[in-house]
């Protein structure tokens, strides 16, 4: 559940999964590791308040005020104060709920980290509004990339239309959707890492759904997100949203093809985007034309190249402290 807009109590779907296998409420599942083996988790009701049933119809149930109402819960109402309408939800409840759920959510975050750390995959979030561009860059950016493995977890309410998008690149995709879900959380990308059977020293594209607000605050276990601002949208979006550019390690300014008609301002978003996060690169880039591209493709290869020698590092390290110990048991 998320806090901010109350999304997740639709059925989140992951392609080849299990039908009926619900990612929201409590049930226990096997998290699949990088060496094979497995272990089971189970998850509680991620919803800020206390009971169990379906969302999907009006019914008669508690709150903590203990009295009984009747009202439509297929979440259309906003839980970003956690049921409002309810004496007695206090703020300070409402921001323990809030740490809960971020809590989990980076555990699972973790998880994934360490996974992708052991293969040498570097992996990328890519947010932004809806129509940026994203899938379009994401294509473009597949084709020139060649031979080099990878794979990319496509994020939405509903459809599998950019996956198949993806595909018809010859990259592996697999589509997650949400349903009313806003965002893609740790868990559902560590369900589809394992259904990707990733290559070691290949890259990893998420392409979560298009919003510039909730995706800020759930860690994925990547190495960077990148946020995309389409010339189409207006410059000043990053000081409308900064968590969002705050978060992000680039901002890809896409569509500059289009600026020859268009009133953008490059240099105020640049400022706009520096004022929230001193330290974010800026790319301009075109799918169309080809402009900036070069300058993308090279950040690719620098995180691929970081990623893969960081793995050898940790493999040559472990190997050192397996002969230590090999040489401190014989002398004893």
């Amino acid at each position: 559940m998320c806090t901010t807009c109350g999304c997740g109590a639709g059925e989140v779907r992951i392609e080849g999964q299990a039908p009926g296998h619900d990612h929201e409420h409590g049930h226990a599942h096997d998290h699949v590791h990088a060496d094979g083996t497995t272990h089971g988790h189970e998850h509680g009701h991620e919803h800020g308040h206390d009971h169990g049933h379906e969302h999907s119809h009006a019914h008669p149930h508690e709150h903590e005020h203990e009295h009984e109402h009747e009202h439509d819960h297929a979440h259309e109402h906003s839980e970003a104060a956690q049921h409002s309408h309810a004496p007695g939800v206090s703020n300070k409840r409402m921001v323990q709920i809030e740490q809960d759920i971020l809590a989990k959510n980076n555990a699972y975050a973790n998880e994934n980290r360490q996974q992708l750390a052991e293969r040498g995959i570097f992996a990328l979030n890519l947010v932004s509004s809806p129509g940026s561009g994203k899938t379009t860059l994401l294509c473009k950016t597949i084709t020139l990339l060649g031979a080099q493995p990878l794979a990319v977890i496509e994020g939405d309410q509903q459809t599998s239309q950019d996956a198949q998008r993806i595909r018809a690149t010859g990259a592996p995709a697999i589509q997650i959707n949400t349903g009313k879900g806003c965002h893609l959380d740790a868990h559902m990308v560590g369900h589809a890492m394992g259904q990707l059977r990733l290559q070691e020293d290949s890259l990893l594209m998420i392409e979560n759904v298009g919003n510039l607000v909730c995706p800020a605050a759930f860690d994925l276990g990547e190495a960077h997100k990148v946020v995309i601002l389409s010339v189409t949208e207006g410059e000043d979006k990053p000081i409308k949203y900064p968590d969002m550019f705050r978060a992000a390690s680039l901002m890809l300014l896409n569509k500059i093809d289009l600026l020859p008609y268009l009133e953008f301002d490059v240099n105020a978003a640049i400022a706009f985007a520096r004022q929230v996060n001193p330290q974010i690169r800026v790319i301009q880039v075109s799918a169309t034309s080809g402009a900036g591209m070069d300058e993308w493709l090279a950040f690719l290869h620098a995180g691929l190249a970081a990623a893969h020698s960081a793995r050898h590092e940790t493999v040559n390290q472990l190997k050192q402290r397996i002969a230590a110990l090999q040489a401190q048991l014989q002398r004893q």
